[in-house]
């Protein structure tokens, strides 16, 4: 399924008292974060829109000011919330690369053809992502590496992959 929004991060807590905020980016490109201007709140029966009129980096976070909330208590109900973008505000991606969004949820088949199961989450690691794959209740680690995921098909929702030999142990 192609979600229409992508969170792009999670408000954490004021800076200042003029109505910044800290945000945790989520997202693999937080300088974007400068050129971004719309983004959005989920609330209960609809969305919030804010525009960026602002934003700079201190350690792992992007400090960052909404136009029109220029104090600290008209940012606290956004405390603790996530940041939205639309899909067609996101970077684009170059080839075999996904949104985290697109894989949740998606079923994984094997190169034979067998349902193996679904893809829970996504680790980043440094060398490459690992795919969390719910295999009959258990939890299967599934690198994203070529020799393993053969295909991605987001408009099916469909993942094929190859097991390789010791990927699988027998006891499982």
């Amino acid at each position: 399924m192609i979600n229409r929004m992508l969170r792009v991060g999670v408000i954490t807590q004021p800076h200042g008292l003029a109505g910044e905020v800290k945000i945790f980016p989520t997202t693999d490109e937080p300088e974007k974060f400068t050129s971004l201007e719309n983004v959005y709140i989920q609330v209960k029966g609809g969305e919030i829109p804010l525009v960026i009129d602002r934003a700079r980096f201190f350690k792992q976070f992007v400090i960052a000011h909404f136009r029109g909330y220029d104090k600290i208590e008209n940012i606290q109900p956004f405390l603790k919330k996530d940041l939205w973008i639309r899909r067609e505000d996101a970077v684009d991606l170059s080839e075999n690369e996904y949104y985290i969004a697109d894989l949740i949820g998606m079923q994984v088949v094997t190169d034979e053809g067998t349902v193996f199961g679904t893809i829970s989450d996504v680790i980043a690691t440094g060398a490459n992502d690992v795919y969390v794959v719910d295999h009959e209740g258990k939890e299967i680690l599934l690198p994203a590496i070529r020799e393993c995921i053969l295909s991605v098909d987001i408009e099916n929702d469909t993942m094929t992959v190859h097991l390789m030999d010791g990927l699988i142990q027998e006891n499982l």
